[in-house]
């Protein structure tokens, strides 16, 4: 015990008061690090200039990963301690830049804006300074008036209404207004735009939920449509915000996320239905669980929590999504030869050509994967 040894008790306070002067100095130069973020998000405002710079980033990591193996630092320490404060300068910059609007005084109206991905965006152009209207089910009567003199018409509603929300809004909105959706399939709704309005038009995917504190590194897929020059403005704004833009042409974008969003869906929704065939003891096997397992099962998990008839919607939204899901439940049928024979060899035969299919993305995997583990040990 330190109070019954004086000797150390003295030796150690000179060594403990000069940690404290560190860490001092430590929050004395994040503190300068901060007002040199608040000129720089002045100048990113005043030049229109997006706050996430992914090749800048990397670069500093890179370098403070040299420098840390120099002067004997764990090189993975000093990255996971920047990518916390480079976070939390991007998260600092982007609530600012929620108050600078590429359009100020612009006039929104978000169809389907009560809930929850409407009230998220509408709330986001409201801080940039633009006039948000909102139109909902209730108030159709209302329409004509509220698209009179608006630069930009969001649709966000459920994917199966998307297309008859478009046909019905199209006849009151005017030329120089842009019609975009936020719905996750691309194709039919970017087809039944063009056919409906002869303006602008584009098409949108957020690839991520209404919940989300900032658009700080999240994705939007952006397909164009028609006068992409006139939407230009949309873009840059949700650049502004923090959003990392992808573009794609709607037919690429549906087959991706077939795979991205319904296949990854419903294989999760099959493990899940697998385990309360078999009566599984979830919290047994969490009691038994590699970090691998708990984070499958936390996935899993999270699926169940949210909303049934969306993710209805995301996996059956096509014929092509449902053919996709065929061809993975045949592929699983399979492999029941193999089982029944107990084959090893050709597991490892197969196991060893999907491997190699892989290619240098498995490495990458293990690193992203590894990291995904750690964390969770370190939470549990």
């Amino acid at each position: 015990m330190e109070k019954d040894n004086p000797t150390f008790n003295k030796e150690i306070l000179s060594l403990r008061t000069h940690i404290d002067h560190i860490d001092s100095q430590i929050l004395s130069l994040l503190s300068q690090r901060q007002a040199q973020v608040e000129k720089v998000v002045k100048l990113k405002k005043k030049h229109y200039i997006p706050v996430y710079h992914p090749a800048r980033e990397e670069d500093l990591i890179s370098k403070l990963r040299i420098q840390a193996g120099k002067v004997n630092i764990d090189p993975d320490f000093m990255e996971d301690l920047y990518r916390v404060i480079l976070k939390q300068s991007r998260v600092k910059q982007t609530d600012q830049m929620e108050h600078k609007g590429v359009r100020p005084n612009a006039r929104i109206l978000i169809i389907g804006g009560a809930g929850q991905m409407g009230r998220f965006f509408g709330s986001l152009f409201q801080k940039s300074g633009y006039e948000v209207r909102i139109l909902t089910e209730e108030d159709w009567d209302k329409a004509k008036k509220l698209c009179k003199d608006i630069d930009l018409c969001l649709i966000c509603v459920p994917i199966e209404k998307t297309e008859d929300i478009i046909e019905q809004i199209a006849p009151f909105l005017e030329l120089k207004t842009i019609l975009a959706d936020l719905t996750s399939i691309k194709a039919g709704p970017l087809k039944k735009m063009l056919g409906s309005h002869p303006g602008p038009v584009t098409g949108l995917h957020p690839l991520f939920g209404p919940t989300t504190g900032s658009l700080d590194k999240q994705i939007i897929i952006v397909t164009p449509g028609r006068d992409s020059d006139r939407c230009q403005w949309l873009v840059e704004q949700l650049t502004l915000w923090g959003a990392v833009i992808v573009r794609s042409k709607a037919k690429d974008h549906d087959e991706i996320m077939g795979i991205v969003q319904a296949l990854r869906h419903f294989a999760t929704f099959s493990f899940g239905q697998f385990l309360y065939e078999k009566h599984a003891r979830i919290e047994s096997t969490l009691e038994f669980s590699s970090p691998i397992y708990r984070l499958e099962l936390g996935m899993v998990g999270r699926l169940f929590a949210q909303d049934a008839p969306l993710y209805s919607e995301i996996i059956f939204a096509t014929k092509e999504r449902r053919r996709l899901l065929k061809d993975y439940i045949a592929s699983l049928n399979n492999h029941l030869e193999m089982l029944e024979a107990n084959d090893k060899h050709l597991f490892i035969k197969k196991f060893n050509h999907i491997a190699n299919w892989f290619g240098p993305f498995s490495e990458q995997a293990m690193r992203e994967s590894t990291f995904l583990i750690d964390k969770l040990i370190e939470r549990f």
